[in-house]
């Protein structure tokens, strides 16, 4: 009877603690050398004692030997304690010390505590407490534990580590200290050979020149170079960049981003948005270009300047700002556009080149070249040149029928409180005026030529103008003038080109372009494994799907009564099920009604699970979920079932068909 009650123990407790499936082979743990014999029944009850003399204790299983100072071996399970000093070597390249082990020779699975320390070829952990899978060749930690190679030291509340791949999975409070930067991350993948570290949630690396956030990304800790590929960000060179990807290299002193981009200067306070830039910081130089757009505050008002490419060039007090090609510009009471047009900080000149136009409220005005100056310590717009070709035309605000029109050789207009206020018209000008009495009754429209003219502008509207040195000319009457008399020669209206908001820079090729697809914000492609491999590591790491080395599970041994035994239902066996079941019981939890639960995924973040749910709905699936408490986890399962047998028959059914990926079975006990 006594045995029958220890099998069954055994057997629950590969279940629950483990979820390990059967192995194909057991080895049995073999004594190298035994020391001194002993038993103690009343305390380790079916256990052989060998304790060392002049040498230690040495066992062997698998492939791997054990040397401690006392070792209590339990024959027939197939498993011993160590105690005190204790090695454990597996071939050439892993060695783990400790002061206690508990082995299972059955599950190949070790438990070391009192401080761990695991050599592995270049790299050492250390922790307080580490489960080691020889099968899967992997090392766990829950309790904080530390990672220490050629290069970096790593730290993490929560660590697996990989020997065949010599690579480390760190969750929690993950730091990674290198002489050159620091980087702290909420999850983190690190290959010891290559240096590379994969960031998954909240990371940030910091450098002696710059700072990098993302919460998805790459880093190579060798040469620090990496890309981020969820919102990220890069302070860089009195530069904020932020989005949808970045990559960044110190050696060339580079760093590009696509799409949803921001740039600001931090120092002039400007700002760029595109979805596609390059930033130089040896040339102090940006390159941005797919919608993208400058945004400068001047005088509480944003000028808005467009092009199909932007160049940023120059120290902080000698920006020098290029758009070239179908480049526009707006701001509140002006606007413009022309082929190229090119800003000099330290000049205060923005120059608009080849076939320039601007608008200022309902003036338009064209010429040659067209420049815009600023005075250098308000920062204000200060004055206007038109050079060659000079030509202002208004629509006659009042009747709606004719064209206000002036030209000259060259124009020179005077901002006053940021507002065009003043023109003057020099060499060879000439007039057509469209002139109201009072009642808003056209008097006439005047049509005069003179040497120089001054018009004076009211709220951006013509107020007066007066003709410098030998005007000619006359007032006619409407029906003296004829149509063809009243268009000064040269006249072109571009009304309906005239940037009225600053969504009018952008033409239908800006608002149509097609944004890069981001690889791997979901599944980053891992440069050290196979896809495959990087996929399923991902699988692993938003959920505890797949992995025995989880936190244990909080049931406490317990003693069956014989009234629960014949009670008792049958455990899953490998026969019943699919392959590489996985099967789990936890205790009763508040509003948790007790049975078998089929599990499709558990995540430890609220938003991935919430997504999931999400996904789930919409192929028109019914998911619920719940937390546990032991360890924070939210699981998502898509039904619950009274017996082992329904549950069984519905994950091997994929769900009757209607869920094709990985489920596992829960049981949620009534005590």
């Amino acid at each position: 009877m006594l045995k029958s009650v220890f099998l069954l123990l055994t057997v629950f407790i590969c279940w629950s603690g483990w979820a390990q499936e059967p192995q194909a082979e057991v080895k049995q743990i073999n004594i190298v050398y035994g020391g001194t014999f002993t038993k103690d029944e009343k305390q380790f009850p079916g256990a052989a004692i060998f304790s060392k003399d002049d040498q230690q204790v040495q066992m062997e299983h698998a492939g791997a030997d054990l040397w401690c100072d006392v070792a209590i071996y339990y024959q027939k399970e197939n498993r011993l304690k160590a105690i005190g000093n204790i090695k454990l070597k597996q071939g050439d390249s892993v060695q783990l010390t400790s002061g206690k082990i508990d082995y299972d020779g059955n599950l190949n699975l070790a438990k070391a505590w009192e401080n761990v320390v695991l050599n592995h070829t270049s790299m050492t952990l250390t922790t307080d407490t580490l489960r080691f899978d020889r099968e899967k060749q992997e090392a766990y930690y829950e309790h904080n534990g530390t990672v220490v190679d050629s290069s970096n030291t790593l730290t993490s509340k929560i660590g697996r580590y990989f020997t065949q791949l010599k690579k480390s999975q760190f969750l929690q409070s993950v730091n990674l200290v290198n002489p050159e930067f620091n980087l702290v991350s909420k999850q983190l993948d690190y290959y010891t050979e290559s240096k590379n570290a994969y960031l998954y949630g909240p990371s940030t690396i910091t450098g002696e020149t710059y700072k990098m956030y993302c919460e998805r990304g790459f880093y190579d800790t060798k040469i620090e170079n990496g890309y981020g590929i969820k919102n990220t960000r890069i302070d860089y060179n009195n530069r904020i960049i932020t989005g949808d990807s970045l990559y960044f290299d110190k050696k060339t002193e580079f760093a590009s981003a696509t799409n949803n981009i921001t740039i600001r200067d931090t120092i002039n306070n400007g700002l760029i948005r595109a979805h596609y830039a390059e930033v130089y910081k040896a040339k102090d130089s940006v390159f941005a270009t797919k919608r993208a757009v400058s945004i400068n505050l001047v005088e509480q008002d944003s000028l808005y300047m467009h092009g199909d490419t932007l160049m940023i060039t120059g120290k902080p007090e000698q920006r020098i700002i290029r758009a070239f090609r179908n480049a526009k510009f707006y701001k509140t009471d002006l606007s413009g556009k022309c082929d190229s047009i090119h800003f000099n900080q330290k000049t205060g000149i923005t120059e608009l080149i080849t076939n320039p136009i601007i608008w200022n409220g309902e003036n338009q005005m064209t010429g040659d070249s067209i420049h815009l100056l600023s005075d250098l310590e308000t920062e204000k717009l200060d004055s206007l040149k038109v050079f060659n070709n000079a030509f202002i035309i208004s629509l006659d605000t009042v009747g709606k029928v004719g064209y206000n029109q002036a030209k000259g050789m060259d124009l020179f207009g005077k901002f006053i409180d940021n507002k065009l206020s003043l023109i003057d018209l020099v060499k060879n000008t000439e007039v057509i005026y469209y002139m109201y009495n009072d009642d808003q009754e056209l008097i006439g429209i005047d049509k005069t030529i003179c040497s120089a003219i001054r018009m004076t502008l009211t709220n951006n509207e013509i107020e007066d103008i007066t003709f410098i040195t030998n005007p000619d000319g006359d007032i006619f009457p409407e029906k003296e003038l004829p149509e063809n008399s009243r268009l000064l020669k040269g006249f072109i209206w571009r009304g309906k080109e005239r940037i009225m908001t600053k969504d009018d820079i952008f033409d239908e090729d800006d608002n149509n372009i097609k944004l890069v697809t981001i690889r791997g914000v979901e599944n980053p492609i891992d440069l050290d494994v196979e896809p495959e491999e990087a996929m399923e590591d991902q699988r692993k790491r938003d959920s505890i799907n797949s992995s025995k080395l989880l936190p244990p599970n909080p049931l406490k041994k317990i003693e069956p009564t014989k009234k629960d035994q014949q009670k008792k239902e049958a455990k899953p066996k490998v026969s019943e099920t699919k392959s590489e079941v996985r099967y789990e019981e936890g205790a009763k939890e508040n509003g948790l009604e007790p049975g078998y639960y089929l599990i499709a995924n558990v995540f430890e973040v609220k938003e991935n699970y919430e997504k999931f749910m999400k996904s789930l709905t919409k192929k028109g699936l019914e998911p619920q979920h719940f937390l546990r408490n032991f360890n924070q986890y939210h699981y998502v399962y898509l039904e619950r079932f009274d017996t082992w047998e329904e549950a069984l028959e519905s994950r091997n059914s994929n769900f009757n068909g209607n869920y094709m990926d990985e489920t596992w079975i829960l049981r949620i006990l009534d005590k």
